[in-house]
């Protein structure tokens, strides 16, 4: 199995590490590799395949950490085809929350929410998707 370095502050590796313990993993290497595989997995759904969709996606981050407000606002901007709506309002004292209502193919929703995820210093990143058709039957 090839070892892979990676780059955390303590406080998330302390996190993985309660984690692993309190879930019975055998360490942080296993905590690893089960969220990657889910990660990878998360848009390989094929019932949503060549289908439209809907996506909710939900960003929280610092209100003093401008630089995540920014890279929203150029996010948007990039896929405006995609964006179907954006709302910005803050929560709390100190924090942010950034909602984007995409309309697209899996493919394009994949690729926003992974830059969306890969934007530095936010501090959770939510989702759902649906496919359009299905709206009606949800209840």
């Amino acid at each position: 199995m090839t070892v892979v370095s990676v780059s955390m502050p303590d406080e998330l590796v302390e996190r993985i590490d309660e984690f692993a313990e309190t879930h019975g993993y055998t360490g942080r290497s296993e905590v690893f590799r089960e969220a990657s595989r889910n990660l990878l997995n998360e848009f390989e759904d094929k019932r949503l395949e060549d289908r439209d969709l809907m996506a909710v996606v939900t960003v929280m981050f610092d209100y003093e950490t401008t630089s995540v407000e920014e890279k929203m606002m150029h996010l948007r901007h990039d896929h405006e085809g995609l964006v179907a709506a954006n709302f910005h309002s803050h929560v709390g004292d100190h924090y942010c929350m950034e909602l984007f209502v995409l309309e697209g193919r899996l493919d394009a929703i994949s690729a926003f929410v992974g830059k969306v995820r890969a934007t530095k210093d936010t501090l959770s990143v939510d989702y759902s998707v649906l496919p359009v058709d299905d709206i009606g039957m949800v209840s």
